[in-house]
Formats: C-alpha cells, sequence, structure tokens
C-alpha cells in the first residue's frame, strides 16, 4: 500500500505518532473527533496522523498494516467492520503496539487496551424512554414511527435495539419500518423520503446517526412534513438546531466526539509510556432539546 498518510519512513527517535483510523471525514462528529485528538496530541507533543477509509472496511485494514510497517507508537481505531478489523488489529498487538477503539466497539476478546465512547444501548433506550414521554405528553399517546438507521453500522443498531426494545413494549406504539441510510446523508435522505412516502399516517422519525438524522430532515423539509412528523436523532448539526427551534426536531442525542478523540490520544500516550489504562473509557452523552439546546449553539455555527 502506498504511504499517503502525510508520515515520512523514518521517524524522529524522540517523537511518538500516533495513529487514527477514521471512518470518513464527511460526518461533522468525525471532524470533531479529530480536532480533538489533534489538540490533544498538540498538547501532549505527540505526532498524530488520521487516516480517512471513506466508509470503505478494507481501506481500514490497510491503514493499520502500513502504519504497523512504519512502526508507530499506537493505533486508535473507529471501526466500520468491528469484526473485520480484528485480524489487522491482532496484528498490531503482535507487533507490539497498543490500540485502542474509539465509538465502535470491538470484541470484548480483542487485545484492544481500552473501548472509549458512549453506552449506546443504554443511550438508545434513554431516547427511547424521552420519545414514549414525548408521545404522552405531545401526542394523545399514539404513534407511528419509522427508524432510518444504517444497517452497515454495528454501533448504530445497537443504538436501534435499544430504542426498540423500550417503545415497541409500550401501548399505543405502531412501528412503520426501517429504512437503511448506510451512513451516508443522501442515501438516508432518499431512504427517508421513501419511508415517508410509504408511510402518510407516520408522524415520528427515530435517526440513529448524524447522517441518518440529516437525511430524516432534509426528507421531512423536502416532503413540507414538519407539522406532521417528529424527528428523535443523534448528533446535533446546525441543521438539527434550527429544526429543534422550529419544533419538528423533539430531541436529539448529543454525544461529545472531541473528548473522545483527546481520550484516545491521551490513553495511547500512557499506554507507550507503558502505563495502564482503564479497558472501559466512558463519555456521557445528553438528551438536547428545546430547553437545553442552547449551550450547543456556538458550536455549530
Amino acid at each position: 500500500m502506498a504511504l499517503p498518510f502525510g508520515m515520512g519512513a523514518a521517524q524522529a527517535q524522540d517523537e511518538k505518532t500516533f495513529a487514527l483510523i477514521q471512518i470518513n471525514q464527511q460526518a461533522l462528529f468525525f471532524n470533531q473527533m479529530n480536532e480533538g485528538a489533534q489538540k490533544a496530541a498538540d498538547e501532549a507533543g505527540v505526532k498524530l496522523v488520521i487516516f480517512n477509509a471513506n466508509n470503505d472496511p478494507a481501506e481500514q485494514n490497510s491503514a493499520i498494516e502500513t502504519y504497523i510497517q512504519q512502526g508507530v507508537d499506537g493505533l486508535a481505531v473507529v471501526a466500520i467492520d468491528v469484526n473485520g478489523i480484528m485480524p489487522a488489529v491482532n496484528q498490531a498487538a503482535e507487533a507490539g503496539i497498543p490500540v485502542v477503539a474509539i465509538d465502535a466497539i470491538l470484541p470484548d476478546d480483542g487485545p484492544q487496551k481500552a473501548q472509549i465512547g458512549v453506552d449506546n444501548a443504554a443511550a438508545g433506550a434513554g431516547m427511547g424512554a424521552y420519545f414514549l414521554d414525548y408521545v404522552e405528553a405531545n401526542m394523545d399517546g399514539n404513534a407511528k414511527y419509522g427508524v432510518v438507521g444504517a444497517l452497515n453500522s454495528y454501533i448504530q443498531n445497537i443504538r436501534q435495539k435499544g430504542f426498540e426494545e423500550v417503545v415497541d413494549a409500550a401501548d399505543g406504539i405502531e412501528k412503520a419500518g426501517v429504512v437503511d441510510g448506510q451512513n451516508v446523508q443522501d442515501t438516508a435522505l432518499s431512504a427517508a423520503e421513501n419511508l415517508i412516502t410509504a408511510n402518510p399516517d407516520m408522524n415520528a422519525i427515530y435517526a440513529t446517526g448524524e447522517p441518518a438524522l440529516m437525511g430524516a430532515i432534509a426528507a421531512v423539509e423536502s416532503q413540507g412534513k414538519q407539522d406532521d412528523v417528529k424527528i428523535f436523532g443523534w448528533d446535533l448539526t446546525a441543521q438539527a438546531i434550527a429544526g429543534i427551534d422550529a419544533s419538528y426536531v423533539a430531541a436529539v442525542v448529543q454525544q461529545d466526539p472531541a473528548a473522545m478523540g483527546a481520550a484516545a490520544v491521551d490513553a495511547l500516550n500512557t499506554l507507550a509510556d507503558g502505563g495502564n489504562v482503564e479497558k472501559n473509557i466512558s463519555v456521557p452523552v445528553t438528551i438536547v432539546t428545546k430547553e437545553n439546546v442552547d449551550p450547543y449553539r456556538a458550536t455549530f455555527q
């Protein structure tokens, strides 16, 4: 594989180099994670290189193999395919390179030193409980909802399951169906439009990630459904805040991707120095609504 990563074959002996294997650089979530990681690297005086896999699991594996050959001091991985990436993760561990996982959850029996992120099942369930309270207070206890998911994303499937396990057990709730946005905004837009068209009586959408949420927002706007469909989703953007202000986005689970990136670099730095870190490094979430959105406005202008 070529070496397009901004890192020469030779490293300065007195500078640690860490690599962040990213999913894509389209979603704001991942860009904020990169920014947090870069800031932490600058503060620690270490070099950080970031690889953009462009949603291709094979590219992630190849990048890890190349970074192993280059002799980096640590790897942070935001996996697309949490099982398919494990041979490369094992190879890194065998080479003595510590690996930490961010967001996407790698198998428990893997050699990764830490898992950094949120409890996605619990957060999905928390959003499900909020959804039921909202339906009771604002929809006379009855709702027909659809899911805009990303069926190629292990972590978004966990968010979907956590939500559905709470919501589907309640009375007065009907599921319209699930469509696959494939973690790509344009695909999510088309999928959400199809979901709305096929279910004219649907009055709620749950979106499992930023591209899904952006697609759902655009679909509701394009079909003039702002008064009819309430959106619940993950990861704030300027468009999501505008939707909250306009009342058709009801609630958004907000993670702290910058804190995740920073925690990954800090953990790798500790590990590279021979120290130990917690196996699970948790970053909290907030359910953002009209009542508590104001502190986030400056971030998403």
